[in-house]
């Protein structure tokens, strides 16, 4: 008997698992709120330079606001004011005669800007003039915050597999409640970016762990309902912060409010179990052997637990040596498990990266940022459905390469949509983002199920390191438009076709049970959802080299 038998003995699919996914909603409903924080509070408000400093007597003040502006500051060429320059003096002679300004002597803006806040109230941009020079300083800010998640996620995959699912998470939720808030109460950028990183340090481990905590309590037939509906979530709330950014237009209103909802879910932690499976592969079967018993209970299962003991669950995962602890090095010590950490590693970061690249670039599409970004976030649940129908009947492996070179292709045709066609874009943006979604979606499932238990969180805190490399890069890669205006979105092309490539190099899992140890990776055992005839099969050795011979003559 395997893991897996015994799960699906209990109802690997009933009351008990939906307790777990919503007493994990509330710290999962952070995490779009924080990842698209950045579109609201670092948004550049319509701005031109503060100009009393022209002020040079009774005729400048005795003009109106307008004429103040015509003869202190520069026009563009579409009438706006210039956001970065000023006259080096009053230009009187500009309200009687309107001819071109750039021969006339400018300067940059001497004390700071005038910013338009009918639309917010107050963003990061504007409470730290981060225009003009310091442009690339507010871009930064995703950047560094994505830096946080990034590391995050190494520290809490290594804390998860070393300490258990249930330990990290809690130290997750308090470093993302903690520097949150300490985030909205900042008083100066440089303060304001260190909360940010640690902010996404917390929040990194919560989207991965949250992920493997729900799909080890699930069995094999239910693997792709569950991942879907975890995951669903992520597109509900990214819908819902336009909402409320509408509502809050001061930046740190803002923050506090997307951080309040981890005081939930410090509460809810405290009826969170630990996962059954990691006991087991760790040794602690008293403790797995209760929480399955209580999940028997929950489900209406209990008969089939009273004829199982903590012996009977020692031996239903086959641990190479239950003393050891493993780490990171392990992905690479064996050939399979090398090629693996590879080929998702770059998957990861091709499909982070261009996920965020259309998410990240919401003002960028030409119509307002608030109906972009729900376009966005709605755009998200037909692409969990594409999903659910799909994986199951062509198998993750196709899915998954499909799904990102569609996302590059989109991306690739926006290139020769004309700039004067802002709906065009933002459809076709929206179809970029729903793809992506999708490769996002199934990326969670299909390398939940690739990595063994003994190192899954290891294996996707390495994957979301990577991941979240690409997006830390986002930011950066969209300066590139000062350039070549489709310069960013080439380089998303590119990376999105080399992620497609790699993900058809991956092994399909459709149907198969999870991998318990590292042994389970190199001999790429081929398990069946026949649950009763599979544990035959691997309990009989003649039967299991004959899967060997019948894969290898297969391929």
């Amino acid at each position: 008997m395997k893991f897996d038998n015994v799960l699906s003995e209990i109802n690997g699919f009933g009351t008990f698992q939906f307790r777990i996914m919503l007493l994990l909603i509330f710290g999962r409903m952070c995490l779009p709120f924080n990842f698209l924080l950045n579109n609201f509070i670092a948004v550049v408000p319509s701005h031109h330079c503060n100009i009393d400093s022209l002020d040079d007597g009774s005729v400048f003040r005795n003009l109106s606001v307008a004429d103040r502006l015509i003869v202190s500051i520069p026009l563009e060429q579409d009438g706006s004011p210039n956001p970065c320059e000023m006259f080096a003096e009053p230009q009187y002679h500009l309200l009687l005669n309107f001819s071109s300004t750039n021969a006339l002597p400018t300067v940059s803006c001497k004390n700071g800007w005038i910013f338009d806040n009918s639309t917010f109230k107050s963003t990061i941009a504007s409470e730290w003039d981060l225009v003009c020079d310091k442009k690339k300083m507010n871009r930064a800010i995703a950047t560094v915050f994505f830096i946080g998640v990034m590391i995050g996620a190494v520290i809490s995959g290594y804390l998860s597999d070393r300490f258990g699912r249930k330990r990290a998470i809690l130290l997750c939720y308090i470093t993302t409640t903690i520097f949150g808030f300490a985030s909205a109460f900042s008083y100066n950028f440089m303060l304001f970016a260190a909360m940010r990183f640690f902010t996404g340090v917390g929040l990194s481990g919560i989207s991965i762990i949250s992920y493997v905590i729900c799909l080890e309590w699930v069995d094999i037939k239910h693997r792709t309902a569950a991942g879907i509906l975890m995951s669903l979530d992520w597109s509900i709330f990214t819908a819902v912060i336009p909402l409320i950014a509408y509502f809050l237009t001061d930046w740190r209103h803002l923050t506090a409010a997307v951080t309040a909802p981890q005081l939930v879910a410090l509460i809810c932690w405290r009826f969170l179990p630990e996962s059954a499976r990691w006991l087991i592969s760790n040794g602690n079967c008293n403790l797995a052997h209760s929480y399955l018993r209580k999940c028997a209970q929950v489900n209406k299962r209990q008969e089939f637990m009273a004829e199982i003991s903590p012996q009977v669950l020692s031996k239903v995962i086959l641990v190479e040596d239950e003393s050891k602890k493993y780490s990171y090095a392990d992905l690479l010590r064996t050939p399979n498990m090398r090629k693996l950490a590879v080929l998702t590693g770059i998957v990861w970061f091709a499909v982070a990266s261009t996920y965020y690249g259309i998410s990240l670039n919401v003002s960028g599409f030409g119509v307002n940022i608030y109906l972009t970004q729900f376009i966005f976030g709605i755009i998200e649940i037909p692409a969990k459905a594409i999903v659910y129908f799909s994986v199951d009947k062509i198998g993750r492996r196709l899915v998954q390469a499909g799904m990102v070179l569609l996302t590059g292709l989109c991306l690739c045709c926006s290139m020769f949509i004309p700039r004067g066609e802002p709906l065009l874009w933002t459809a076709v943006g929206a179809l970029g983002k729903m793809f992506s979604e999708a490769a996002f979606t199934t990326l969670y499932l299909y390398s939940t199920e690739l990595y063994p238990t003994v190192l899954r969180q290891n294996g996707l805190g390495y994957c979301s390191f990577l991941g979240r490399l690409g997006v830390s890069i986002c930011p950066l890669i969209l300066l590139l438009e000062d350039s070549w205006a489709h310069l960013p979105n080439m380089v998303f092309f590119l990376v999105a076709l080399a992620g497609g490539v790699s993900a058809s190099f991956l092994r399909e899992t459709k149907n198969t049970r999870l991998p318990e140890t590292i042994d389970d990776v190199e001999q790429t055992r081929c398990l069946n959802l026949n649950l009763e005839a599979d544990a035959d099969v691997l309990v009989n050795m003649s039967n299991f080299a004959y899967l060997h011979l019948s894969h290898y003559a297969n391929n």
